[in-house]
């Protein structure tokens, strides 16, 4: 377990700045103007449709959550593999959101049956999402 010491070794002010970017990249994503409205087609759901579905927190809270850790252990991995560049950073970054996000994606909506068109644009979403976040830590290390 001696990966777990380099959580003290973390630049704290590079994981808040990761984590305000991927929020950011999401927010901007997902605006009806940008890709909100294709993939509110291809999950055949209205903007109405999520604003009366109750969630609020309960969607919210652990996105974050998950956000936040994906940014951490990012943090952690960057440190301890000696990545101390904006390129390092975003390429190992980069790598890790095409095997895991990508590849989580292919595989659970696949199997859901739903269309490609959510894959991509979720999917490209958490490249473009963790890749900043590396490139953020990377260039902070």
């Amino acid at each position: 377990m001696d990966w777990l010491s380099y959580f003290l070794q973390v630049n704290w002010l590079a994981v808040l700045l990761a984590f305000i970017a991927s929020m950011a990249i999401g927010f901007v994503w997902y605006l009806p103007a940008v890709l909100g409205n294709r993939w509110m087609e291809a999950v055949r759901k209205t903007e109405e449709d999520l604003r009366n579905s109750e969630g609020g927190a309960a969607v919210w809270v652990p996105m974050m959550a998950a956000a936040a850790l994906t940014v951490i252990l990012l943090a952690v991995l960057i440190n301890k593999l000696g990545l101390d560049s904006a390129l390092a950073g975003g390429w190992f970054a980069f790598v890790l959101a095409v095997v895991f996000r990508v590849g989580g994606h292919v595989i659970h909506n696949g199997f859901a049956g739903r269309p490609v068109a959510v894959t991509l644009i979720d999917s490209g979403h958490d490249v473009l999402a963790v890749t900043a976040a590396g490139v953020i830590i990377g260039a902070m290390s």
